[in-house]
């Protein structure tokens, strides 16, 4: 970080953002260092004068009431948008000599910014144990009463973070589906819809892409298969959501980023390697029909033998009804391989049978206060 502030103050690399790479890293050093200085402190004192008891409450009750646990929340919310930010200008030349040339530095160990940059997280998670190990060696109850409060609220602080940090990452995961995830109007999906040129605004104005503003939906599971039409596969790929499910057919355009390198789009590192790779070459998915929702939606098996005239291997049904029970669309699929689509059948299921049940407890307690959570 100094040496990034020294390159900028010398008008190198003036364009990188300090702050989205190590957040408010030099608050939480120096809160950290002040912490330490005072615990050894009282180590000293009680070492030099050996009457003295071992009083760790003034420093413990100074931090762990303060802003120790507060200032590490702010730097773990900020770091997967920092290991996203990271990974696009590492794409850089410049920016490339800048990072090696400090993780050659001795103080490094060898460990890259990413593996430097996690430690904070991994620390807060210790001082629990930290403070459980202080309680274990306590004698006086009222201390001891002291440090389980502490402890209690330290661990309460980091319930509440992993809660904040899921939130965040799916807000962000779901942000960068919203780019790559294209929705054709009515008219460009199907042919047999017309409708014209002067009214074609009115529709617009009511946007499919809002079904994914939500960062509370949860994406179960995701993948590429085949669809099968009548005279050629189609190259697809699922969004497996808790509520519905999205065909999408694969398209790659080069100037959907404006014509820019796309090898430097920040992808989300929650996504899975297939669809990051996907979204650098400059990738993006085209919706093929409307989402189905889970109530809706019928899975059935293909065995071997009834398509074995097609050639067709692998193979599982997709059909979706509207709310009087008409098959309105029915899908082909076919996997790679049967352990493919067993675990696709199986991810289905799951999310339908998931759906129903909260749905029905969602009726029966329509009635009821919901409960608070202390995740966000």
């Amino acid at each position: 970080m100094n040496t990034l502030k020294y390159l900028q103050s010398n008008e190198f690399l003036l364009d990188v953002d300090l702050w989205r790479i190590f957040a408010n890293l030099e608050e939480l050093n120096k809160i950290s260092r002040s912490f330490l200085k005072m615990f050894f402190e009282t180590v000293k004192k009680h070492v030099s004068k050996t009457d003295s008891p071992m009083d760790f409450s003034p420093v413990l009750r100074t931090f762990f009431q303060g802003d120790l646990c507060q200032t590490h929340q702010i730097y773990c919310l900020n770091y997967t948008s920092a290991i996203v930010y990271l990974e696009k200008l590492r794409q850089r030349e410049d920016f490339g000599i800048y990072l090696k040339w400090c993780e050659q530095n001795e103080q490094c160990k060898r460990l890259h910014l990413p593996e430097l940059l996690v430690a904070p997280l991994h620390r807060l998670t210790r001082y629990p144990l930290l403070l459980n190990n202080i309680w274990k060696r306590s004698t006086d109850e009222t201390e001891k009463s002291f440090i389980q409060s502490l402890k209690e609220k330290v661990e309460k602080s980091i319930r509440d973070l992993e809660g904040k940090v899921k939130w965040l990452d799916n807000f962000q995961k779901f942000r960068q589906l919203q780019e790559v995830i294209i929705w054709p109007q009515v008219w460009d999906r199907d042919k047999r819809f017309f409708v014209p040129e002067c009214l074609k605004q009115n529709l617009r104005e009511s946007s499919s892409e809002n079904i994914l503003s939500s960062a509370n939906r949860l994406l179960h599971h995701e993948g590429r298969l085949m669809l099968v039409e009548s005279t050629r596969l189609l190259d697809v790929y699922l969004f497996l959501f808790e509520d519905f499910l999205l065909i999408t057919k694969i398209k790659r355009n080069k100037k959907k980023y404006g014509g820019s390198d796309t090898s430097l789009i920040p992808v989300c590192p929650s996504l899975t390697p297939e669809l990051q790779s996907f979204i650098r070459e400059g990738g993006f998915c085209t919706v093929l029909d409307q989402p189905i929702p889970l109530d809706r939606l019928i899975l059935k098996n293909v065995e071997p033998v009834q398509v074995s005239v097609f050639s067709l291997r692998n193979a599982f049904l997709i059909q979706h009804e509207n709310r009087y029970q008409q098959c309105i669309a029915v899908f082909l699929l076919q996997a790679q391989t049967e352990t493919a689509k067993k675990a696709w059948m199986l991810q289905i299921e799951t999310a339908i049978s998931n759906y129903i049940t909260q749905h029905e407890t969602k009726k029966s307690t329509a009635f009821c206060f919901p409960v608070e959570s202390s995740e966000i």
